[in-house]
């Protein structure tokens, strides 16, 4: 179990571990927004599309320091050819629509599903619905966003099928109100460190006792191996996935440090 807490974190030359978290997703659902809002504690409204921006915090994990690397992607098109170099090393992957643009949800399973598939298949992956605000502010999303026609909000349980299908963690979010904003890089925090230290794929051809079907894509395969297991029979007791255990225990004490 991971314990992030909010002691202090002095300026020695200790061993500080890395977790390199890459947020992609289409052009204006966000991703900027998001870390700025993060490290900051702020919020800006001006729009300034993004090619590459690489931020860092440190938080304590375990009463250890850790480094949290923000890689914030380009969207647009113009950039496929060279965003996948930002995929090298990922710890995690924090995947962006906004709930009041449902054509970048359509993106989600359309384009960017397929590029994280083909770039980097055992990394996980966190799908963030953005401006969650707005749910409860159907006025402002009239008035202050353009019309695509689509005027109705993403409903949760469709984003939900989606999460389930590709087995990946769903959770929605505003960089405004910070409803749920700290969760997220909580959440991307603790499947980083997961994806770190899980143990290296052997190279002998021996398959896994616990391997998926080669046709099955799970993102994060040892959510299922976890839910497979507390369904046998034989089982007197319930299993928890120590990543959601601890993290629904002490996500509350982070702290960051800019």
């Amino acid at each position: 179990m991971h314990r992030l807490r909010n002691n202090g974190y002095s300026n020695r030359n200790d061993y500080c571990e890395l977790v390199k978290c890459v947020l992609v997703g289409e052009a204006c659902v966000g991703k900027t927004s998001l870390i700025v809002a993060y490290t900051t504690n702020g919020f800006s409204d001006r729009y300034i599309p993004t090619a590459f921006d690489n931020y860092s915090v440190t938080v304590n994990v375990d009463d250890n320091p850790l480094k949290l690397e923000l890689c914030d992607t380009a969207g647009r098109s113009e950039f496929d050819s060279i965003r996948p170099l930002s995929y090298a090393d990922a710890n995690v992957f924090v995947l962006c629509f906004s709930v009041a643009k449902p054509e970048t949800l359509r993106a989600i399973t359309d384009r960017w599903l397929p590029e994280l598939q083909a770039a980097s298949p055992s990394t996980p992956v966190i799908l963030v619905g953005t401006q969650s605000d707005l749910r409860l502010n159907r006025g402002r999303m009239r008035k202050g966003l353009p019309r695509s026609g689509e005027n109705d909000l993403v409903e949760w349980r469709t984003v939900s099928r989606i999460a389930n299908e590709f087995g990946v963690e769903y959770i929605e979010c505003s960089s405004i109100t910070h409803h749920n904003l700290k969760e997220v890089f909580d959440l991307a925090i603790l499947y980083g460190l997961n994806r770190r230290r899980r143990p290296a794929p052997t190279n002998n051809g021996t398959k896994e006792k616990n391997n998926k079907p080669a046709n099955k894509w799970i993102l994060f395969p040892e959510k299922t191996i976890i839910q497979e297991k507390a369904k046998k029979p034989a089982q007197t007791t319930t299993l928890k996935d120590p990543l959601k255990e601890g993290f629904r225990r002490l996500m509350s004490m982070t702290r960051r440090f800019v």
